[in-house]
């Protein structure tokens, strides 16, 4: 769980066991400091977005989350052995540019947008767990979720509608 975490903000494998590796390292080093207030998962799920969070700005990378298939809940592409496809140059160019399309939407999101979306669609959080997560209200969150969703919805629109 924490490894794909943390995939899921870096995408470089290499990357994301490093982060993992410092997460439990941190969650060793800070048990202690852990006041049960939440389940220990939460408390190490939250870590993990903040170290990943915390790499992504050192090293100033804008496209920080995944494709469209991981979006949508496949698994990681790289892992998949795919059977020959049947789709022409054209289908397989199309799908490219819809991916490029959604990666570019969701990198102009705000952080906190962009995280609580992939949160509560890609890794089906309830609106209560995100709030924990991010330290925030279930009404903040819901706000976030939506104001993503419009913002996804507009630049979406302005790229459909060009063509």
């Amino acid at each position: 769980m924490v490894l794909n975490t943390c995939y899921r903000f870096v995408l470089n494998r290499e990357d994301a066991e490093d982060i993992a590796q410092e997460v439990f390292l941190e969650a060793y080093r800070s048990l202690d400091s852990f006041r049960q207030e939440s389940k220990l998962s939460t408390w190490i799920y939250r870590i993990a977005v903040t170290k990943s969070l915390d790499h992504l700005r050192k090293k100033k990378r804008k496209k920080r989350f995944s494709s469209l298939k991981r979006v949508i809940g496949m698994n990681d592409p790289v892992e998949e052995i795919t059977p020959p496809s049947q789709e022409t140059p054209a289908d397989v160019l199309t799908g490219t540019e819809r991916t490029e399309t959604l990666q570019n939407a969701l990198d102009s999101l705000p952080d906190n947008q962009k995280t609580a979306f992939l949160l509560s669609k890609y890794d089906g959080y309830s609106n209560q767990e995100i709030a924990e997560l991010l330290h925030t209200t279930v009404s903040a969150v819901e706000s976030l979720v939506h104001r993503a969703k419009k913002n996804l919805q507009k630049k979406l629109e302005k790229y459909y509608r060009k063509q």
